[in-house]
């Protein structure tokens, strides 16, 4: 009574060992991917002791604000901020007063949040109204 159940267990264990069988070589894991950066280009005008803030969302690492062009006067003196946004104003984390064309401030966001990038008359100075161009580079998912 037992010889006809031996066939259809010799098929099934080798339909089980075949199925094992294959590439045993190990799978290289891949890493997970973080936040490229993006580069954002805000661009106004500052009047004499005026000022334009700029709101972004950024998720953590190395954030860079530019001035990438002031006309008509390339040379003018300018302040430029990069602080965080709460929504209705930009509080200073980082500044510079007399900031030119060119002038970069660097920060790093610890996590997720809410930036802003401020321009303005840091000296009451501007000999009339001002046209800026600044780039910001900040990781974004």
């Amino acid at each position: 009574m037992h010889r006809p159940l031996l066939p259809v267990l010799v098929l099934a264990l080798a339909g089980v060992t075949a199925a094992c069988g294959g590439d045993d070589a190990p799978t290289t894991p891949t890493a997970p991917t973080g936040p490229s950066n993006v580069t954002v280009t805000f661009m106004g005008t500052v009047n004499r002791n005026g000022a334009n803030t700029h709101p972004f969302t950024t998720d953590g690492g190395t954030v860079t604000a530019t001035i990438s062009a002031l006309s008509p006067d390339s040379t003018a003196i300018i302040g430029l901020i990069l602080g965080t946004w709460n929504g209705s104003s930009c509080q200073t984390v980082i500044a510079d007063d007399r900031a030119t064309q060119t002038t970069s401030v660097i920060g790093t966001a610890s996590g997720s949040g809410n930036l802003c990038v401020r321009l303005y008359d840091a000296t009451g100075e501007l000999a009339g109204p001002t046209t800026y161009e600044v780039q910001v580079v900040h990781p974004q998912r």
